[in-house]
């Protein structure tokens, strides 16, 4: 293979939905991103449940807030260590008005925002209930419709 047909990632993307399994993803996506010498961008996204509460006002937006950050503080950690630049974001898997929104739409739609070059995300069921239904499907999904090569872990 000639230096024309490297394969080469600059931008590794890791949807999370705070579970162990998309810890492990981000493991995953931050030793693809050393190998390469490329950054990560972990998106966490938000479950209907989650998205629905706020709405209804039955959650806080301080406690989702306080949730998602502790989890990203965990993975930065880990990224810090590898030497390995990480950026994050949160977004709403799901929408009241929009019903064609879900959590496959909002990876696939931030990997073409953020030109990413390779997504990392779990594959195996989640354990926790409340995160069952953000990612549960997702991998099959981005596995089907993306652009960029996925590793599904």
């Amino acid at each position: 293979m000639d230096d024309s047909e490297q394969f080469s990632v600059d931008t590794v993307l890791a949807p999370v939905d705070g579970s162990d399994e998309s810890a492990t993803a981000v493991e995953y996506a931050i030793a693809i991103a050393d190998r390469y010498d490329a950054s990560v961008h972990s998106l966490y996204v938000l479950g209907h449940g989650v998205v629905r509460g706020i709405d209804v006002g039955t959650v806080e937006e301080t406690v989702v807030a306080e949730n998602t950050q502790g989890f990203f503080d965990d993975i930065s950690s880990v990224a810090e260590n590898a030497g390995v630049p990480l950026s994050t974001s949160v977004d709403d898997g799901f929408s009241q008005s929009r019903k064609t929104r879900h959590p496959g739409n909002v990876v696939l739609d931030t990997a073409d925002e953020i030109d990413a070059d390779f997504i990392v995300l779990p594959r195996e069921p989640v354990t926790d209930a409340a995160s069952a239904e953000v990612l549960e499907k997702v991998a099959e999904y981005v596995l089907s419709y993306a652009s960029q090569p996925v590793l599904s872990v």
